[in-house]
């Protein structure tokens, strides 16, 4: 990453993610790597790395980096690890995921923003994410299980389809609850059925879709 860029990087991994509390050291490496600022409108580009969400296309976001961080860290990938991505958006959580796990599915229902992170990805070189253009709270069963599903969208509960998808001890993480309040909730599958556990409090845009909400009229 070219100056000063990769500077307002780790300034950002410094300050917003280690001093908060992240201490996963591959999910710190990613996003030491991964340059924000490339999947930002031009005109937000000055504040990339700042400790705020920034808007996108079509009245989206791009999460702020510290959540990115913790939602990431609470998934567990490993390498080998085949993960299912709710929501691309600008696409920066999933370059954050390729650079932790085999393989990333990541739908996005919107095509221009499918479109778009699909032309950035593979211009950052990923080979290893595939883009579709879909209802994500159905997740992708053709390709399931997954060992791992990230939701960057609050839903109203958790989609029942997204948990019936896991693998044995895979994990999912999203966002749940009303609409402007939701709490992060990481679900685990195992023999005994499944696991939930909060965690942080969030405000993300809401899941559209046939396991989330409405399509507004």
């Amino acid at each position: 990453m070219e100056q000063p860029w990769a500077t307002l990087c780790a300034q950002m991994v410094r300050t917003q993610l280690l001093e908060r509390g992240v201490q996963d050291c591959q999910v710190l490496d990613a996003m030491r790597q991964v340059p924000r600022h490339q999947f930002v409108p031009l005109d937000c580009q000055n504040q990339a790395y700042e400790d705020h969400p920034l808007p996108i296309a079509m009245n989206q976001t791009i999460s702020q980096p510290y959540m990115v961080a913790v939602m990431t860290e609470l998934l567990a990938l490993q390498p080998t690890d085949h993960v299912l991505e709710i929501g691309t958006g600008s696409g920066y959580q999933t370059a954050i995921l390729a650079e932790l796990a085999k393989s990333v599915i990541s739908i996005e229902r919107l095509e221009p923003l499918a479109h778009r992170a699909r032309f950035i990805l593979e211009e950052q070189g990923y080979s290893n994410i595939c883009i579709r253009c879909g209802d994500g709270s159905l997740g992708a069963e053709d390709q399931a299980p997954f060992d791992a599903i990230i939701v960057t969208a609050a839903s109203p509960v958790l989609p029942q389809p997204l948990q019936n998808q896991l693998a044995m001890n895979g994990r999912l993480v999203c966002p749940v609850g009303p609409r402007g309040l939701q709490e992060v909730i990481t679900c685990t599958r195992s023999e005994n059925g499944f696991q939930y556990k909060k965690s942080i409090r969030c405000i993300f845009v809401p899941l559209i879709g046939t396991a989330g909400w409405e399509e507004p009229s």
